[in-house]
């Protein structure tokens, strides 16, 4: 159980600095959303209850859609970090002559090996 925990823990640790150090998108305007579903909901006990659910629904829906262009824009940033990089002209012309020769010598080894 002890190891479980400190599994657990470990690697909390280790997703939030590896968060820390990949965020490179704005996330302010989500936050925003997450603190006007706060306000709204602290609004309701005070007795505003109309105001506190029409700025708790206002606060989800932009949490909603703030969320999702903010995700949008973490897997763009991670689709261009894994892509190749662009090859010259010259490196695509040296990459093929240099299988050509491989396949030439490829085959007059197999000729006379026989």
């Amino acid at each position: 159980m002890k190891r479980l925990g400190l599994v657990i823990v470990f690697g909390s640790l280790l997703a939030l600095l590896a968060s820390g150090f990949a965020v490179a998108a704005d996330d302010s305007k989500v936050k925003s959303g997450m603190n006007q579903v706060e306000s709204g909901a602290k609004k309701i006990p005070e007795g505003k209850v109309g105001e506190g659910i029409a700025d708790t629904a206002k606060g989800i829906g932009k949490t909603v859609s703030e969320g999702a262009q903010y995700s949008g824009e973490r897997l763009k940033e991670a689709g261009q970090a894994a892509a190749p990089p662009a090859k010259t002209m010259w490196a695509n012309a040296r990459d093929g002559a240099v299988g050509f020769g491989h396949t030439v010598k490829g085959f007059f080894t197999n000729l006379f090996s026989q």
